[in-house]
């Protein structure tokens, strides 16, 4: 019976070792970035006249429960000029989470664009910029590289009338390069897509 020679069995071995040992290391799975989740959205209206500022809030108190927002009405005085302050909240939580300074944060990410009725503000005039980036607009706010971020805003009423109109504010998320001095409304995820009823008196 022919041997077979032991040094054989150890190159065996040792080339098995040596193949396993190559394989790659499979591919760790990519995080999913997590949304921040925006249950109330807070407006704070600043009269240039020295009255007491105007506040509204939509709050969606059960989070994607079946319960329907709370929206407060928004009454501004005919011809008088706001400084609009926006601040976003997470109440769902045990304890409320500031979401405003995160975008604050992540500026170069972030976009507020605003749409409302026609004639509703005398400036900025048309029907804001969420149909057409050019609409004019009134930012008093922008990120590091120069772009409108919208926390902060500048309105002036219209004439007063009997019709209720609406204000809508949108909130997109851009990053990677997204946002850029063209990108529009239709660019990147909705952090925050809000109506609010508005007259002016």
């Amino acid at each position: 019976m022919k041997k077979i020679n032991p040094i054989f069995y150890l190159l065996l071995v040792l080339s098995f070792g040596l193949i396993v040992g190559c394989e790659k290391d499979p591919e760790p799975m990519p995080m999913e970035e997590e949304e921040e989740e925006i249950s109330q959205v807070i407006l704070t209206f600043t009269p240039d006249n020295g009255e007491d500022a105007i506040t509204a809030t939509w709050l969606d108190a059960d989070g994607e429960g079946s319960g329907a927002p709370t929206i407060d009405q928004i009454d501004l005085e005919e011809g008088v000029t706001y400084t609009m302050q926006v601040e976003l909240t997470n109440t769902l939580g045990a304890t409320p989470e500031d979401i405003t300074a995160e975008i604050r944060e992540e500026a170069d990410e972030h976009m507020f664009f605003f749409s409302f009725t026609e004639g509703i503000f005398s400036d900025p005039t048309g029907n804001g910029n969420v149909d057409s980036r050019n609409d004019p607009l009134n930012y008093n706010d922008e990120d590091s590289n120069g772009m409108p971020i919208g926390l902060s805003t500048t309105w002036t009423a219209g004439g007063a009338t009997s019709a209720v109109g609406e204000l809508t504010i949108v909130l997109k998320h851009q990053p990677d390069g997204q946002k850029t001095s063209t990108s529009n409304a239709t660019v990147g995820g909705t952090d925050v897509d809000v109506n609010f009823a508005i007259s002016i008196q």
